[in-house]
């Protein structure tokens, strides 16, 4: 008979083996004395295995990774589990409270880790979050949108020289893999440096749900626990692939912008991606794609300055661009 698996404990908490539990730790207090907790949900099976911790909402202002989350909590049952699962829709619960991607003191708390418990607000909870959750896990897929006013395409975000991420980044089945590096101070970085395989999705804008971004979430996270054997259904990816580089294509000009392209478009070098035109009438400024590549990023607000960045474009190695536009045909017609 196989030795009962030990309880799984965070904080003060303590989830025994074959058990859901939802956990509330203490974060910090409003100035009124409100309290406010860092809310996980904890599946911890009787079956050993990996510990996933899924995580959302570490720039407040970023919805869709916290709808992925409570989609994926209704999902779960412990009964079909191996290994510990562990999510956090929101990480940044003051940044939720004020609609705002920082702390009230404007920190990124990404910027932040893995952070201190005598340090300043956004230190402390970042402490809070490394030292009870980053510290346990073993694998971690951290979600994220574009910024307020601008959208990201589904898209992984990895160091692609890493084997495990790699792969947790080809199991998740989004349509681009980006070759990225972390950022010092970076939730991710500092779980990298640890040794423990994060990978970043980012999809969608901040304040708006997207319905595909959404269901690419859900299923990428599936599909991710289906890879490292939490879940014993079959691997549902659709086809990812790498992009050799990407760049900001600014703005030649200051005026409105008329976009002629949507996010996921495939452009070609040379075709025209809008038209920057004076307010008043008269000039028209064309930006026109240096590149073959695919959107993957765009500002949505219609107007910009000269130089303002206005789409994001990834490039891809030879044939690779063909090999991109099949498998964005078949990512949308699954999650659209």
């Amino acid at each position: 008979m196989a030795p009962k698996r030990e309880a799984f404990t965070i904080g003060e908490f303590s989830i025994d083996a074959g058990t859901r539990a939802s956990i509330k730790l203490p974060a910090a207090k409003l100035y009124n004395d409100t309290p406010l907790e860092l809310h996980a949900e904890v599946f911890h099976s009787k079956k050993p295995g990996p510990v996933l911790l899924v995580c959302a909402a570490i720039h407040g202002d970023e919805l869709n990774g916290i709808e992925i989350c409570r989609r994926l909590i209704d999902k779960m049952s412990i009964r079909t589990l191996t290994g510990t699962l562990v999510v956090v829709p929101i990480v940044n619960v003051f940044g939720f409270i004020h609609q705002s991607r920082y702390l009230p003191d404007r920190r990124d708390l990404n910027r932040c880790f893995p952070g201190s418990a005598k340090g300043a607000l956004a230190s402390r909870l970042a402490h809070l979050f490394s030292s009870e959750l980053i510290s346990k896990a073993t694998h971690i897929v951290d979600l994220h949108t574009g910024a307020i006013h601008r959208d990201n395409f589904p898209q992984i975000r990895c160091d692609t020289d890493d084997e495990t991420m790699m792969a947790m980044a080809t199991a998740f089945g989004a349509p681009v893999i980006m070759d990225s590096k972390s950022v010092k101070g970076s939730m991710r970085g500092y779980a990298n440096d640890k040794g423990i395989a994060c990978i970043l999705y980012e999809a969608g804008e901040a304040l708006r749900f997207s319905e595909l971004s959404i269901k690419s979430g859900v299923t990428g996270v599936l599909n991710v626990m289906r890879y490292l054997g939490m879940l014993s259904s079959k691997l549902k990816p659709t086809a990812s692939i790498n992009a050799s580089r990407s760049y900001w294509l600014r703005s030649e000009a200051d005026g409105l912008v008329n976009v002629k392209r949507k996010i996921g478009s495939r452009v070609s070098k040379g075709c025209l991606l809008a038209n920057v035109v004076n307010p008043f009438g008269g000039e028209v400024t064309e930006l026109r794609s240096p590149t073959d590549g695919i959107i993957i990023g765009l500002t949505n607000i219609p107007v910009a300055n000269e130089g303002e960045a206005l789409f994001h474009i990834a490039q891809f190695v030879g044939d690779d661009i063909e090999i991109a536009n099949e498998h964005l045909d078949e990512f949308i017609s699954t999650y659209a």
